[in-house]
């Protein structure tokens, strides 16, 4: 469920006690530009202290900004600088014991500022150095957190840079040779299962394998041939993520494809 507020990440209180879970999705400007979940994502953002230099985290890179800045946005070499990606406030919700409501009052936003602004940006396989510049409230400028950049010989123009660790990106096709690699993000201790046209459908068969905690996989050995296929977790369908390719099942439905060749 999004919020309505824009530009805006609001997080709810859900498990141990005032911990958070998810209301809106986590936006990962990739290729496929799919809305992906990640609750080892929300738990870490949550985690941080306050704005501070980027953070390498799995396969994606979070930055962060005072919330007291009008806007903040990101650039990267490796696009070109051709695009601006926005930093998103990042709201949770109010104690309703913190500030009772006087009667006859208007009912007070259930939300309050973090005092963080964040993107998160996943990062391209391959890449091991990160260059970057920010716009802060309008101006082009390097990362005031971050001390490590270089200056472009051409252009004379200053970035910020960031080292990025070998990190091997899960996908459909990253398991043994002949087979589909699924591979799922979720709250630990569920159950997550594959379904596709190579096994009709059936969302109780292929059960996936949780290790480490909210992590799970599966291998199906598969002959050569275009697949389509989904997870299922909560009793709801979820398109893979990890995976840009998308076709429609013969109910009209949205699904994952993918070819074993």
């Amino acid at each position: 469920m999004k919020t309505i507020k824009r530009g805006v990440f609001a997080v709810s209180p859900a498990r141990l006690g005032l911990k958070i879970a998810l209301i809106a999705a986590v936006f990962l400007e990739t290729a496929g530009a799919e809305d992906i979940e990640s609750y080892r994502f929300i738990d870490r953002l949550l985690s941080l202290p306050g704005p501070g230099a980027p953070e390498v985290f799995e396969d994606m890179v979070i930055f962060t900004a005072p919330s007291s800045y009008r806007r903040a946005g990101v650039a990267f070499a490796n696009e070109g600088f051709s695009k601006v990606h926005w930093f998103r406030q990042l709201v949770v919700p109010q104690d309703p014991l913190d500030a009772p409501i006087p009667p006859g009052r208007k009912m007070p936003d259930p939300y309050k500022d973090s005092g963080l602004l964040f993107y998160v940006y996943q990062f391209p396989e391959g890449l091991r150095e990160l260059d970057y510049r920010l716009v802060i409230n309008g101006l082009w400028t390097t990362d005031p957190a971050n001390s490590a950049g270089r200056k472009d010989k051409v252009s004379g123009l200053a970035y910020s840079s960031l080292s990025l660790p070998a990190v091997e990106i899960p996908g459909p096709l990253k398991g043994p040779p002949g087979s589909l690699s699924f591979f799922f993000e979720g709250p630990p201790g569920e159950i997550v299962t594959a379904a596709g046209r190579f096994n009709g459908w059936d969302p109780f068969m292929y059960e996936l394998r949780e290790n480490p905690a909210g992590v799970y996989t599966l291998n199906i050995p598969l002959p050569p041939g275009k697949y389509q296929y989904v997870f299922f977790h909560r009793g709801e369908r979820f398109l893979d993520p990890r995976n840009p390719k998308r076709a429609y099942s013969r109910e009209g439905k949205a699904v994952s494809e993918i070819e074993i060749q």
